[in-house]
């Protein structure tokens, strides 16, 4: 790689990289204030907050990183033309498009960081999180993982692989233990919490006998767990802390059942992008130091970086509210704000030019 390009690179990832130490402190102040509300209910208490928060904070890391990339690249770069290195780079031949390239190296290494947090740190997390949450507010011993949710219910051991809007559990498996040995396992279609007690239905249970095994089938059936349903409240996973894999096999899901996915679909779109978001971000940067290269100080460049992280914000969550009450497409609406931003961009750099 040439030494330019890794030295604007170099500029880029050390502003972003200062963006988030301040950045998220702040946050997490935020969030915990908000969180620091619920405690004291049930069991929930100071410490269970402050580790909800801590693992809350990948989410927002992930969530913060296309904006926090511009104001860092407004930073880093901007560094650079206060000590007039841009203009020197400029007036020793070096084009606006190699000044972008080196820039976008950069962007490259932030959106693939972006990308492992959001796929593979986020979603463990953010189960974790919920599981300490709902398990100090409920009294239930609950765990979160890939297979969905897990509890304990006296000598029983439940696993819901899906929990749906209406306080409305899916997929569920219930496995009875006497002595240590499985007595019976019950699967059920649908549970729901309804006067002050679940029902079960489309029912298939196996008891397990000590020479065989004797299954019975139930379209309905009282369950008497001592289940919270309050667990519910605590437990639903976002749309945009879930994975990709996760996002496409639950939007497959839910088109098979006919129900409405748009706020996963948005969510998906929304992922898939967020690479090219970062890059957008950046590129939009760059006309806005090159228009001013020694005129404006760090706090005007980062005064001009938040106005246009706040506008981003704005647009996108137009449009995502748009394809949610309109029935506007979520790749469209996903993909449109940063094309906008681009599409500025390249008419401030033609200007520059």
């Amino acid at each position: 790689m040439p030494i330019l390009d890794r030295y604007l690179a170099g500029a880029v990832l050390g502003g972003t990289l200062l963006t988030l130490a301040v950045l998220m402190p702040l946050l997490a102040v935020f969030v915990l204030a908000d969180e620091i509300g619920q405690v004291g209910d049930e069991a929930y208490r100071l410490r269970d907050a402050v580790w909800f928060v801590t693992l809350t904070m990948p989410r927002y890391l992930y969530q913060v990183f296309p904006i926090a990339t511009l104001i860092g690249a407004l930073i880093g770069l901007g560094q650079l033309a206060a000590r007039s290195e841009l203009v020197a780079m400029r007036a020793a031949g070096l084009s606006i498009a190699r000044i972008v390239r080196g820039a976008m190296v950069g962007g490259l290494l932030l959106a693939l960081v972006a990308t492992a947090v959001g796929e593979l740190v986020v979603p463990a997390a953010e189960r974790h999180a919920l599981a300490v949450r709902a398990g100090a507010r409920s009294g239930d011993a609950v765990q979160m993982s890939g297979q969905g949710l897990w509890a304990r219910d006296g000598e029983a051991f439940i696993n819901v692989r899906r929990i749906e809007a209406g306080a409305e559990l899916a997929d569920i498996d219930l496995f009875v233990f006497e002595d240590h040995r499985l007595r019976s396992a019950t699967h059920a279609g649908k549970a729901r919490y309804s006067d002050g007690q679940w029902v079960l239905t489309d029912i298939e249970r196996s008891r397990i006998g000590s020479e065989r095994v004797e299954v019975e089938r139930f379209e309905r059936a009282r369950w008497d767990s001592l289940l919270n349903p309050r667990l519910l409240e605590t437990i639903v996973v976002e749309p945009q802390a879930l994975s990709l894999w996760g996002l496409s096999r639950y939007l497959r899901y839910m088109q098979q059942s006919g129900q409405d996915a748009g706020a996963h679909a948005v969510a998906f779109w929304a992922k898939l992008v967020q690479p090219l978001l970062i890059l957008a971000m950046i590129f939009v940067a760059i006309p806005v130091l090159l228009g001013s290269a020694r005129s404006s100080s760090t706090g005007i460049k980062l005064f001009i970086g938040i106005t246009l992280g706040l506008l981003f914000y704005l647009v996108s969550r137009t449009f995502t509210y748009l394809a949610l009450l309109y029935g506007l497409s979520p790749a469209l609406a996903a993909f449109t704000p940063p094309l906008l931003f681009t599409i500025g961009a390249v008419i401030l750099l033609r200007r520059v030019g």
